[in-house]
């Protein structure tokens, strides 16, 4: 989880991470100035300080500005840990019992919810390195392992062990997909890389699974 250091090494290092995962990565000042996942982060950093220091009212008032201005929700009560990028990113809600590990890639219309309207923890855990794929929705106080993977809309329902991969409605644990569905995926599962995509000079290899299916 996020260590103390100060607000302009983390904005920097927030940055970084964009440039080190993100192939269509613009130059810095473009990213940020554009990338709404960014600007998700660093209100809710600001939200987060208020909710800590007890003014509530101020940190949802300024999580709800952030809501507006970037299409992500983001309690302000959440813990998000460092070099969390959230890539393209509407939709995204993350509720108020979540925690966030660090170096956790997220895509667009992800939902870490709850599944009771009863206080205490409700929303899940997400471990360290974890790819969470386009619409999944990871439901109640479970616990997604350290790098493992959440294929695109995944419905997540149970715990997740530790590098395993979860894919389906409700999801289940797969095997890791080969390099081929990895690389045609938004994430390549086996090789640990955020963004791999299949040289187009080679003829494209037989595709088991849609790749969609895993990420």
């Amino acid at each position: 989880m996020a260590s103390d250091i100060s607000a302009l090494a983390r904005a920097l290092e927030d940055i970084r991470t964009v440039q080190r995962r993100d192939p269509a990565a613009p130059a810095w000042w473009v990213i940020a100035g554009s990338y709404q996942g960014v600007h998700a982060v660093w209100y809710h950093r600001v939200a987060h300080w208020f909710w800590r220091h007890g003014m509530r009212s101020y940190a949802r008032l300024i999580s709800q500005r952030a809501r507006r201005a970037t299409g992500i929700e983001i309690h302000p009560g959440a813990q998000l840990g460092r070099r969390l990028f959230i890539d393209h990113g509407t939709g995204v809600v993350i509720g108020e019992t979540a925690v966030v590990g660090d170096d956790v890639l997220m895509f667009n219309g992800i939902n870490l919810g709850g599944t009771t309207m009863s206080p205490g923890k409700r929303h899940p855990t997400i471990g360290d390195r974890v790819v969470i794929g386009a619409g999944a929705k990871v439901l109640g106080p479970l616990r997604v392992g350290s790098d493992a993977r959440v294929g695109a809309n995944a419905v997540v329902v149970k715990d997740i062990p530790d590098g395993a991969t979860a894919v389906g409605i409700p999801a289940v644990i797969r095997s890791h997909p080969g390099p081929t569905e990895a690389s045609t995926a938004a994430s390549a599962v086996d090789a640990g890389d955020s963004h791999r995509h299949p040289d187009p000079d080679q003829p494209p290899e037989p595709v088991r699974e849609p790749a969609m299916y895993y990420i």
